[in-house]
């Protein structure tokens, strides 16, 4: 069956979120009764908005807190709608899940500006995004991951095969962490490879690898300077590590070429900072 109109990212999408009339619906999925690549891809798409569900939507059942009720009671009409406003976007971000907070410097123009904004914007979300697969999948003691370590060979070709590029996991023994495994997930415009470790006390740590911002800011991050602590002598020139926290979750991230990788767990930056640079300097001789 061909649908009369073609099926863009939009249309599925929509039929991932239920936003599509019957008919429609029908379509997609006869679309994807012969394209088994793509069915897989959308199977993911609705498993991650389930987990998400099931992670934040709790959170809209609980009452707000008493200092945030004494704080939307002034006396003045003015300050209150600004405090109900103020609550608003609070709400909206806490949905979503997250507040960014990265280091990067103004631009001196509107039109440098407008740049910035955009790369910040690119950036910031794939750095929340990181934050929010750690939060949503590390946590998670039946299924953590989709393939194991002990199938590492296996995992290696799929992640490699679904990225279309080399995506072997880096060796964190020496840092104390050991692989646990990875999955593939949905990324902004394809899928994301992520591993995760752990540490000897059962600590998760995960590294998260998307080319969905690598593209933009490849050439740009020359200009970009590192919020890095760690040292910072043998890494190429132009790259940028940055530093975010994301809620309960710290993210070093940064991107190279093609890709953007992040580094997310609720230990310290330095520590992340030591992981990030050990990571970088083993993947580097494959790029």
């Amino acid at each position: 069956m061909n649908p009369a109109t073609p099926i863009t990212e939009s249309d599925l999408h929509a039929w991932v979120d239920g936003q599509l009339s019957a008919e429609r619906a029908r379509e997609i999925e006869s679309y994807l009764s012969t394209r088994p690549d793509e069915a897989e891809r959308l199977e993911a798409y609705r498993a991650q908005k389930r987990e998400l569900h099931a992670l934040f939507d709790p959170v809209l059942d609980e009452p707000l807190p008493e200092r945030v009720l004494e704080a939307a009671r002034p006396r003045a009409r003015g300050p209150l709608r600004a405090i109900a406003a103020g609550l608003a976007i609070a709400l909206v971000g806490g949905a979503a899940g997250w507040v960014l907070r990265a280091n990067v410097a103004p631009a001196p123009s509107s039109q440098a500006a407008a740049a910035a904004s955009a790369r910040m914007a690119a950036v910031g979300d794939f750095a929340r995004r990181a934050a929010v697969a750690h939060a949503v999948y590390s946590p998670d003691a039946r299924r953590p991951v989709e393939v194991s370590a002990e199938h590492e060979d296996q995992l290696v070709a799929w992640l490699s095969k679904r990225m279309g590029t080399p995506m072997k996991p880096p060796h964190l023994q020496g840092l104390g962490y050991a692989l646990e495994g990875g999955r593939l997930l949905p990324g902004g415009r394809g899928p994301v490879a992520q591993f995760m470790y752990h540490d000897g006390v059962g600590a998760k740590l995960t590294l998260y690898v998307s080319d969905d911002v690598g593209t933009a800011e490849a050439g740009r991050s020359a200009s970009a300077s590192s919020s890095a602590k760690a040292d910072t002598n043998a890494r190429a020139p132009q790259v940028a590590f940055r530093f975010a926290q994301e809620g309960a979750v710290n993210v070093f991230y940064w991107i190279d070429g093609r890709f953007g990788y992040a580094i997310s767990s609720s230990a310290g930056r330095d520590e992340l900072a030591r992981v990030a640079d050990a990571v970088y300097r083993e993947l580097q001789p494959t790029r």
